[in-house]
């Protein structure tokens, strides 16, 4: 059996090209005890992805050159030497863009997932990191209260499209901001967000404006720039900004250079509390949180959407058309059939 890899080849200068990207094949190794081995079905791409291809200081260790391109999938056990495990478990596992896996039964980069809180594919999605970014950034950083007015950009993404609808269901009012008139209406009219503003409009700041008359009490991040910018001048004393990421810098030829949401917020005569937060900060109540998104999710009071391409070997155009908001709800990539 022959594992299909894409490695990462070369450090990117901007945009990541194809030199970035090797393809190659190796053999599936015998397990060890206590080991499984998945088929990978789905393969998400995420915009931290990109900085992990650079060779600086972040929350996170870089990749090196030779590595495994990293990112989350998820699939099938086919073998198990585990007890944990058996043939037929449907799992999502952190072990970058590769078509099985074998991994430790006890990796903490491993999770059994319950199909009933979702399907294979969302597990990568509105129940699975993307889903748990919004819920625990929305609720322990943003720290919403009833009546309050959200903002969040990259509206109709896979963390984005949740946060506006968590707050909502949590009794805020949700401004999403979203490139294009077809992301709009998905988030105001599929998704039940109060309003969304077209950041590519002319009038831009004027809409934006009107869509919070009462300011911004909270400013989920995922963008920075020019947006950061915008909202930054409606936020209400005693806001909260919780950063989540800032895709508009992701491709910059040195990051460490860029004016970044923290950089903003902190010329403001009144700097509202803000931090950046990882996920992985909650990692003993994934559990907690996938529950409660998958019952929102079957009681239909939080929907999503998909934008999937075929093949690893499609996996870098997808990961760039990312990076510039060409995907509409969460990228996936479909590896292998589910049966």
């Amino acid at each position: 059996m022959k594992n299909q890899r894409v490695i990462f080849a070369k450090r990117p200068l901007g945009e990541p090209d194809d030199d970035c990207f090797r393809f190659d094949e190796i053999d599936v190794p015998e397990l060890k005890d206590n080991e499984i081995l998945v088929k990978v079905c789905w393969l998400s791409l995420d915009p931290y992805m990109r900085g992990r291809m650079n060779d600086g200081k972040s929350y996170a260790d870089p990749m090196q050159i030779g590595d495994v391109m990293t990112g989350e999938s998820s699939g099938i056990v086919i073998k198990s030497t585990s007890d944990k495990f058996a043939v037929g478990d449907c799992v999502a596992v952190h072990k970058g863009w590769q078509s099985y896996v074998v991994c430790g039964a006890d990796d903490k980069r491993l999770m059994k997932v319950d199909i009933t809180n979702g399907s294979l594919s969302a597990h990568l999605g509105v129940v699975g990191m993307p889903g748990r970014t919004a819920y625990f950034g929305l609720s322990e950083v943003g720290k919403p209260q009833v009546g309050e007015t959200l903002v969040v950009a990259a509206a109709s993404g896979a963390v984005g499209s949740a946060v506006g609808q968590i707050a909502k269901i949590l009794g805020l009012r949700a401004v999403g901001i979203a490139g294009g008139l077809e992301k709009c209406r998905y988030v105001t009219e599929e998704l039940g967000f109060d309003a969304c503003i077209d950041y590519k409009a002319d009038n831009f700041t004027k809409e934006l404006k009107a869509a919070c008359p009462d300011g911004v009490d909270i400013y989920f991040e995922n963008v920075g720039g020019a947006v950061t910018k915008e909202v930054a001048q409606l936020l209400n004393p005693g806001a909260r900004v919780p950063i989540c990421g800032y895709i508009s810098n992701y491709n910059d030829e040195d990051i460490s250079k860029s004016e970044s949401p923290f950089h903003i917020l902190k010329k403001l005569d009144e700097v509202p509390e803000h931090r950046f937060f990882v996920v992985f900060e909650w990692l003993e109540r994934y559990q907690e949180a996938t529950e409660q998104l998958g019952r929102w999710v079957s009681e239909g009071r939080l929907k999503y959407r998909e934008s999937i391409g075929e093949g690893l070997e499609n996996a870098p155009e997808l990961f760039r058309g990312l990076l510039k908001g060409r995907n509409f709800g969460k990228q996936l990539v479909k590896v292998a059939e589910e049966s």
